[in-house]
């Protein structure tokens, strides 16, 4: 990869492109092994990692819990990205494009697979009536869990790749997509100027989605990138940020499928949380 490259007429992959997730990337879908997933007793079985994107389910997951919504409990699995327990054959029957996190709902009379974090969020919402806003405000909540579908890759595939995966610093890339973040972070600063949460006073999914990505960048745990975003300019971001990250389902939301002292791969009850948070 030099400055000189010159796009051939027809790409072909004859090389892995480098960088901390390249064994894991392809041009192909479909399973590359087969693997069975692992079935609990509880009626949520997710299948996930502790990624942004994973910490969306499983914050909504233990909200629900916390508000009293017993039926909401899950057995979480490990899916390891780096190891490609994506690409297994019961993994990708369940999301065939591959991705954490998939969802599999045993509640009813007939299993139902979700997958795509949003959609996920927005089948637990509507099952259990909670985190949806009110009737005055869902249609701002819906336009804000959409803003963070389209606006997160920016985020994470664009400048954390770039930022903190790539196989070397390239400055036109690092410098486009730190431009394109720091405006989405200005977009969320002046609209929580004026909102306690992003669909006015009421915590909803889109905090849910949000936060993971871009309160977790402004509190400092997002690429070791914070000075280099000057994310303390972003007041009203930080406050959000902060005022979420003291919710106990939060804390415990975020370090499920997540391995490492201190951290939590599975969760199966309440009690695996003592003395972790």
């Amino acid at each position: 990869m030099t400055s000189d490259y010159t796009p051939p007429k027809v790409w072909t992959w004859d090389q892995e492109n480098g960088g901390q997730w390249a064994s894991t990337n392809r041009p192909i879908a479909g399973a590359t092994h087969d693997a069975d997933l692992p079935k609990g007793d509880h009626p949520f079985q997710l299948y996930s990692m502790g990624t942004p994107n994973g910490n969306k389910v499983t914050i909504m997951l233990e909200e629900l819990l916390a508000a009293g919504h017993a039926d909401a409990e899950y057995d979480a699995w490990l899916i390891s990205i780096g190891k490609g327990d994506q690409f297994g054959s019961g993994f990708v029957d369940v999301n065939p494009n591959s991705k954490i996190p998939a969802l599999l709902d045993y509640s009813g009379d007939t299993p139902v697979r979700i997958f795509e974090s949003g959609a996920i969020l927005m089948h637990l919402a509507e099952k259990f009536d909670a985190f949806q806003g009110t009737a005055e405000t869902r249609a701002e909540m819906l336009s804000w869990l959409m803003w963070q579908m389209g606006s997160a890759p920016y985020l994470g595939g664009g400048f954390g790749h770039f930022y903190a995966y790539a196989p070397f610093p390239m400055e036109y890339p690092i410098n486009r997509f730190a431009m394109e973040t720091k405006r989405q972070l200005d977009v969320l600063d002046r609209h929580l100027a004026n909102n306690q949460f992003m669909a006015g006073k009421t915590y909803t999914i889109a905090d849910i989605a949000i936060w993971p990505w871009y309160g977790r960048a402004v509190i400092g745990n997002a690429y070791n990138a914070a000075e280099f975003l000057s994310v303390h300019e972003y007041k009203n971001v930080k406050r959000w940020a902060e005022e979420i990250a003291e919710r106990d389902a939060v804390k415990r939301g975020k370090i499920v499928n997540l391995t490492g002292e201190g951290q939590l791969p599975e969760r199966h009850s309440a009690s695996d949380f003592d003395g972790l948070v």
